[in-house]
């Protein structure tokens, strides 16, 4: 640790954010005095903060500023008219985004395999991270660095800092700040890339699915000719962003003639195995703790870009076979006389559709609640009327929240979940709705029976239901008779 990095002081706007908050853990490792604010502290990532003695001041605050740091790294959902951002402008103070410091900071100098994609990175990227953790034992030059939207369970943490030349980012195609409108992974340069799915997301920046895969086509134009790419076969989307690819590009997926190709699959009591062709030919079988086939096509795709750079096959199966999965990735958070509560972070059609499928899996015969609050930009807005009554429709019993902040997005942008409960209901769906989660949690916790499992999709905090229910029905079992 340098004299200079002792001595430097770095704030985070906008530190509870997954990446934000990893980025902070990140800094301090590196010797930095790391503080920084938000406009309410939430777990998970407010309690990782306090473990790692990180200072986290609320709300938003000029105050915040003072004495001035040397830097100031502002999170990419802060704007013009935040006090802190008026702040920084006014008096000058240096201030740069989370990827541009990631790139500069940690990046730099080392291999970086990124993971991208509409769905999947998450759990790809943590997959791929413990394949070449596990592969470090045999040879510790594998040992690598991360930084991941989420919290590893294998790690117990979003971010590692070790000393190999491997990095593994996962590469999110939201905007940088609100000076850098580009993707943040076009910040990471990658030498070896996995593109899992390209669909329509981010509504409140991206203006249409050809705009999102522009962004998703610049970033392979990124990669080296001596590079690799990693991409699913099943959507001419991928496709179409692969198209003009300067490096090879091999296919995952379940179509006859790609390159990685899945055969074989079962998904029992939890567990899924299956089998992969590497060109036609045998080359590996693998068992998963975790049920869903877009999981096992997750897998896949880390397993061969780790093989593809030299990882043996013998630490791709073991890792799999150990992974533990990701927080809020069908994250059992509790059991309670029978019902089992999970949480998982769907955030638009295609992610609740696939991770209703895996509970299906996991637990069949079981009477299947979702309660969905449309909280992603994406969700907020009307784009995926049609497509999310098919999704939730999955689901037994359907519970839908009101709309996160829905003031905010415009009057003819807005989801309604009236429209939603209509559709869902024509279907012959069993469906309700519910202004908030006290209501939510009156409503369903007494008809909640042993057996029942209850999905709550949400990406944020949800106005603590995820504390509320399993609260309230430990509490009818302490008064039942």
């Amino acid at each position: 640790m340098s004299e200079m990095q002792a001595a430097k002081h770095i704030h985070l706007i906008g530190i509870c954010g997954t990446a934000m908050a990893s980025l902070a853990g990140m800094l301090q490792l590196k010797g930095y005095r790391v503080t920084g604010s938000d406009m309410a502290a939430y777990p998970p990532m407010s309690d990782f903060l306090r473990e790692l003695g990180i200072a986290v001041a609320e709300p938003f605050s000029q105050k915040n500023l003072e004495p001035a740091p040397d830097l100031v790294i502002v999170g990419n959902a802060l704007s013009r008219g935040n006090a802190e951002v008026e702040y920084v402008l006014d008096r000058r103070l240096p201030f740069t985004s989370m990827a541009a410091i990631t790139h500069d900071e940690f990046i730099a100098g080392h291999e970086s395999l990124v993971v991208a994609g509409t769905h999947g990175k998450t759990t790809t990227t943590s997959m791929l991270a413990w394949i070449y953790e596990v592969a470090s034992r045999r040879r510790a030059e594998l040992v690598p660095s991360f930084l991941i939207g989420g919290i590893a369970e294998n790690f117990g943490s979003s971010f590692q800092l070790r000393n190999g030349r491997i990095f593994i980012i996962e590469g999110d195609e939201y905007d940088t700040a609100f000076f850098d409108k580009g993707p943040k992974f076009m910040h990471y340069f990658p030498d070896a890339l996995i593109l899992t799915h390209v669909e329509f997301d981010h509504a409140d920046i991206y203006r249409d699915l050809e705009a999102v895969q522009t962004a998703f086509k610049r970033l392979v134009n990124l990669v080296p000719g001596r590079g690799r790419i990693v991409a699913f076969d099943g959507t001419k989307n991928v496709t179409e962003c692969v198209a003009n690819a300067f490096c090879p590009v091999e296919r995952y997926g379940f179509m006859a003639g790609s390159y990685w190709q899945l055969k074989d699959l079962v998904q029992r009591e939890g567990h899924t195995t299956w089998s992969v062709l590497r060109g036609g030919e045998a080359w590996g079988s693998f068992t998963l703790p975790m049920a869903g086939e877009h999981n096992a096509l997750n897998a896949t795709a880390a397993a061969a870009l780790a093989f593809g750079q030299g990882v043996e096959l013998a630490a791709i199966e073991e890792a799999l076979r150990t992974f533990a999965s990701v927080k809020r990735r069908l994250e059992v958070k509790d059991v309670i006389d029978g019902v089992t509560i999970v949480d998982d972070f769907a955030h638009h059609p295609t992610a609740i559709r696939e991770t209703l499928r895996a509970l299906r899996a996991s637990y069949a015969g079981a009477r299947l609640w979702v309660v969905l609050e449309p909280r992603s930009n994406t969700l907020r807005r009307n784009v995926f009327e049609r497509e999310l009554v098919e999704a939730l429709g999955l689901a037994d019993e359907i519970i839908l929240a009101g709309v996160f902040k829905q003031e905010s997005i415009p009057e003819k942008e807005r989801l309604h979940p009236e429209a939603i409960l209509r559709g869902l209901q024509e279907a012959g769906h069993r469906a309700e709705l519910h202004a908030s989660a006290n209501e939510i949690v009156d409503a369903i916790a007494p008809r909640l029976k042993k057996g029942d499992v209850v999905a709550i999709l949400s990406n944020g905090g949800f106005d603590g239901i995820y504390e509320k229910l399993p609260s309230r029905l430990k509490e009818a079992m302490r008064v039942a008779p």
